[in-house]
């Protein structure tokens, strides 16, 4: 775990002796990897949790279904905020941290620095007199690997890690999507007793027998013990990342569980929908000009990039706005999400998806908006300006001339002009004017007649006499002071909660 960029994937890469960084858009881990490494000293199951922000959800997962956390902080940058994220997710789960200082070989690390700022989040070298492993690394150059390796080892020889193989499987749905061969498919971690192929499995409201399984590097495999991930297709619907799966007796009693489990599921969203405005209510809103409403239909290709993404764009909030997703699901954009969108005005946004051919020509066809995003810090910029295009710009004032009332002239068919000394800034036709009198604003109106001497002008600059006419006020007197206001258009921009 720990912050973007700081070299996770490259450390697993240089255990494994792989290469996955280079198939991750933008060079970030999108959704957890499950890896088995053999070593000397026994099998170690990695977890590779995404250092992204938005990725938060998914790293706490990760955490709660993890023996040791490797805590990976690049010594030319330090502790950053999801560094700290990833420290809070594995102390939450109460696992044990050990400590890899990664990228030793740059010019830029600071040793001393890192453990300095490790030690104010309640990390303590064994150096410093703590309890927490730390190992100096370099994931790019090799260096230091072989004895993270045996400090991963040590630790799970203190913790005297234990399960037992002799009993119907359970563990975590690490991930899930939908396969366009397969149908729905999870990768899961078996965390106690042994998944067979053939076992009826239940995960949150999917269930189903596991036909298919293979294991990290895509081989077919028939049973899996604890600590093995393990992909399998033969559920009915796609699970959500983060449920719990459990070997089941039968398909009998899996269909009774899962039942239930829909059912709690819906009363979870009524009671979560109850405090939501209604439709009605939204609608009268936005008619009377008070809230204004952007549609989304957001797919992705996995449940677990699909919660997180979500996750954020519900967080963009603003007072005179809402943010409505009308739809979600795992998949490619299809001709239904189209027909959605455009009977409710939505966008849709998509992520690591395709669209459907039909989809794709009835959205042509109907100037239905589809945005596809690789990278989810894209996707979330992009829907905040269109929020952003939504709101009404505000107007702030500002005070662009003054002008002193000298005397005040008569003038047949144009009515009250003053004769004015302009002392501050300028005046020009059509701008907004204050009078004041004894300190007090009188009048507000337009200037509707600008003259030097008897000629029409469409400005007078400080220092210089004229001929004011406003429109509306014949009031007028000597002593009175002209204030000409401007506005300055400002838009606003959209807050993350």
């Amino acid at each position: 775990m720990g912050h973007v960029d700081h070299g996770k994937t490259t450390l697993l890469d240089r255990i494994r002796n792989a290469s996955v960084a280079d198939g991750e858009a933008g060079g970030i881990t999108q959704h957890i990897g499950a890896y088995k490494v053999n070593t000397p000293g026994g099998k170690i199951v990695f977890l590779d949790t995404p250092g992204h922000e938005a990725f938060t959800a998914m790293r706490a997962r990760g955490a709660s279904a993890t023996d040791i956390v490797i805590l990976v902080v690049a010594a030319d940058d330090g502790v950053m905020a999801q560094t700290r994220e990833a420290i809070s997710h594995a102390k939450a789960a109460d696992v044990p941290i050990i400590v890899a200082i990664n990228k030793i070989d740059k010019p830029g690390a600071n040793l001393d620095r890192i453990r300095s700022e490790l030690a104010e989040e309640e990390l303590v070298s064994e150096e410093w007199g703590g309890n927490n492993i730390f190992c100096e690394i370099s994931a790019k150059m090799g260096l230091g690997i072989e004895n993270l390796m045996e400090a991963i080892l040590i630790q799970a020889e203190m913790l005297e890690l234990k399960a037992n193989p002799n009993k119907p499987g359970r563990g975590i749905v690490l991930e899930a999507e939908l396969d366009r061969t397969l149908g729905p498919v999870a990768t899961v971690l078996v965390q106690s007793g042994t998944l067979k192929t053939g076992d009826v499995i239940i995960a949150g409201i999917a269930h189903g027998r596991a036909r298919v399984m293979t294991d990290d590097q895509g081989r077919a495999i028939t049973e899996a013990g604890p600590s093995i991930p393990v992909r399998i297709a033969g559920l009915g619907v796609v699970p959500d990342a983060g449920d719990i799966f459990v070997v089941m007796p039968d398909e009998r009693k899996a269909k009774e569980v899962a039942q239930w489990q829909i059912e709690q599921a819906k009363r979870a969203r009524a009671a979560s929908s109850a405090s939501r405005v209604s439709l009605e209510d939204f609608y009268s809103m936005v008619q009377t000009g008070s809230v204004k409403e952007l549609r989304v239909v957001v797919k992705a290709d996995v449940q677990g990039s699909l919660s997180p993404l979500i996750d954020s764009l519900t967080k963009l909030r603003h007072p005179e706005i809402k943010l409505r997703i009308i739809h979600s699901a795992v998949g490619n954009v299809t001709e239904s999400d189209v027909s959605l969108a455009m009977a409710s005005d939505a966008v849709i946004v998509g992520f690591n998806v395709g669209v459907d051919p039909k989809a794709s020509h009835l959205a042509e066809m109907e100037k239905v908006d589809i945005k596809k995003y690789s990278v989810i810090y894209d996707a979330i910029d992009e829907v905040a300006r269109a929020m952003e295009g939504l709101l009404q710009p505000k107007y702030v004032s500002k005070i662009v001339g003054r002008a002193d009332v000298r005397q005040v002239f008569h003038i047949s068919k144009i009515g009250k002009i003053a004769g004015c000394l302009v002392t501050m800034g300028s005046v020009t036709r059509n701008v907004e004017v204050r009078v004041v009198r004894n300190g007090e604003t009188i009048h507000t109106g337009k200037v509707t007649s600008l003259k030097r001497v008897k000629d029409d002008v469409r400005e007078v600059k400080q220092g210089m006499e004229c001929g004011i006419g406003i429109e509306g006020f014949e009031a007028l007197a000597p002593g009175d002071m002209l204030e000409f206001i401007d506005y300055d258009e400002i838009r606003e921009t959209i807050q993350t909660a």
